[in-house]
């Protein structure tokens, strides 16, 4: 296992984290609460190895990774019956990850909870713009084999 010294869920990890909510843990990845959780049932997946953002995560461990999400989301569902969830990787600073170590946010949501919007109500990118991204993307998804 590869953990980093300093890292927060490679405390919870190894175990030396005692107050720590887990709720599942396999030879892979590890799925606790939040300290501040922004809704009730708010359960994050980390991987056990320390894998700072997605751009570090090898096909194998996001597999795994992906399929624990799903699998923690339909029990997050049974336990807090929501109305929704957000399902949530962020990587960098400004993108609001605050520990560098790759994980995914399983968030359960009701009407006029506290996590509120997330998404902007509008934007104001010209057609060039988007045409512009839109070729760039295109092209490098190309790269990686997609028809």
């Amino acid at each position: 296992m590869i953990v980093e010294a300093g890292c927060p869920f490679c405390e919870i990890v190894r175990r030396e984290t005692p107050d720590t909510r887990e709720v599942y843990r396999d030879e892979r990845v590890v799925a606790f609460f939040p300290l501040e959780p922004a809704t009730l049932g708010h359960t994050l997946v980390v991987p056990r190895d320390h894998i700072p953002d997605i751009w570090s995560l090898d096909e194998e461990a996001a597999a795994h990774l992906a399929r624990i999400t799903l699998r923690l989301s339909h029990a997050v569902r049974r336990a807090t019956e929501p109305e929704g969830l957000n399902v949530i990787q962020s990587n960098g600073r400004v993108a609001t990850q605050t520990v560098p170590h790759v994980h995914v946010h399983v968030v359960p949501r009701w009407s006029g909870d506290e996590m509120g919007r997330i998404w902007p109500a509008e934007t104001s990118f010209s057609e060039t713009q988007k045409d512009d991204v839109w070729e760039r993307l295109r092209d490098e998804c190309r790269k990686v084999g997609g028809e």
